[in-house]
């Protein structure tokens, strides 16, 4: 395939010596032709610049469509219903396919519309994990080092801890931070940064002491990783990436033994698997964070964007760079079947007239004195 960089810059009329539009990123042609090949949407969050963007395959170029949504963490997809975890919320959205034929704003151009269905209120949680089950929607509670429950009824409901967590405080005690869910739709692993039980006690062990943790029996499969994010349980092997060292690791959960598939480079965090390939988010290092600036990748963490990995050989396949605005990666999710979808942020005006029904939905009239 062509590995040639192209570049995706938002129109903005400026000349060409200005510095780039906001959200211009450059790509490999394989990031394309690879999205329009799984018949689908990328989706990235990116809680520094409060955004949620689709990025879309069509004539063989990227498009690109963000929306805002203060301080945007984890995002789970399940069917037609997205959840989006933002500084005090969790927003669900609905893709609504009859909305985007008559959207108002662009009618005819999207294949799907998400639009805003109901949010929960759940206070400052640090939330880092979404994940959709049989008993509803799941969160890695970072702020509680918990595993709880998100519905109507509480502000979180807390579900399990770690063993070494003593008490359920917003204390961020070990930086509780990824889910990996097995076949029945619950937890089976979570990812850590250290099994310290004081306030912010994971700031003292960095990049070492992340934990593996198998969630039924509490037990740690794996120490001392150098911050443990985004596992994933994909045919029977467990994959998770290293931060700390910008890797991809499978591990074997019978045994513990750990594998490099890659080394990519680069703080990696967010990880979304299709088919067999990983699309793996990369994010600059704040050069002034007193935890950051020391780790031993911190001069290979000069970008951000993602990485697509083939799963059967461990080679990169494509990649795509941010330019402006995007400074961090810290979600990534694959939206099966929509093409290209649009999305309406709970910010807009226009969330406020979509009405959806059983079986059709509406844009209703805007009132007019």
């Amino acid at each position: 395939m062509n590995s040639a960089l192209v570049l995706l810059i938002m129109d903005s009329g400026l000349p060409l010596s200005s510095p780039p539009p906001p959200f211009s990123c450059s790509y490999t042609q394989q990031i394309p032709e690879l999205l329009h090949n799984l018949g689908g949407t990328l989706a990235l969050s990116t809680y520094q610049a409060g955004k949620v963007l689709f990025l879309s395959s069509k004539d063989d170029k990227l498009i690109q469509l963000p929306r805002t949504f203060p301080r945007a963490m984890a995002v789970g997809i399940n069917g037609s219903r997205m959840a989006v975890a933002t500084k005090d919320k969790v927003h669900i959205l609905g893709n609504e396919p009859t909305l985007a034929d008559n959207y108002p704003n662009h009618p005819g151009v999207y294949d799907g519309l998400y639009v805003p269905r109901t949010s929960f209120y759940t206070g400052n949680i640090d939330c880092h994990g979404l994940e959709w089950g049989p008993k509803g929607l799941w969160a890695v509670n970072t702020l509680f080092s918990c595993i709880c429950l998100i519905n109507a009824n509480y502000s979180f409901e807390p579900v399990w801890k770690p063993s070494f967590i003593t008490n359920l405080v917003p204390e961020d005690r070990c930086h509780l931070n990824g889910m990996a869910m097995n076949d029945s739709g619950e937890p089976e692993y979570v990812t850590a940064f250290s099994n310290g039980d004081e306030h912010n006690s994971w700031r003292k062990n960095i990049p070492g002491g992340g934990q593996l943790i198998h969630v039924p029996t509490g037990e740690t499969i794996a120490g001392d990783l150098a911050m443990p994010h985004s596992p994933r349980m994909i045919d029977g092997k467990l994959f998770l990436l290293s931060s700390g060292s910008g890797e991809l690791l499978a591990l074997e959960p019978e045994t513990g033994h750990i594998e490099v598939v890659r080394k990519i480079g680069g703080f990696v965090r967010g990880m979304a698997h299709v088919g067999d390939y990983l699309f793996i988010g990369l994010s600059k290092l704040r050069k002034n964070s007193s935890i950051f600036k020391d780790l031993p990748i911190a001069n290979e963490a000069v970008s951000s964007g993602f990485t697509a990995i083939h799963l059967p050989s461990g080679a990169v396949v494509g990649s795509l760079t941010y330019l402006s605005s995007v400074d961090e990666i810290f979600d990534v999710c694959f939206l099966p079947g929509s093409r290209r979808p649009g999305i309406v942020s709970p910010d807009m005006d226009i969330a406020n007239l979509s009405l959806v029904l059983p079986e059709k939905s509406y844009w209703a009239a805007e009132k007019r004195d």
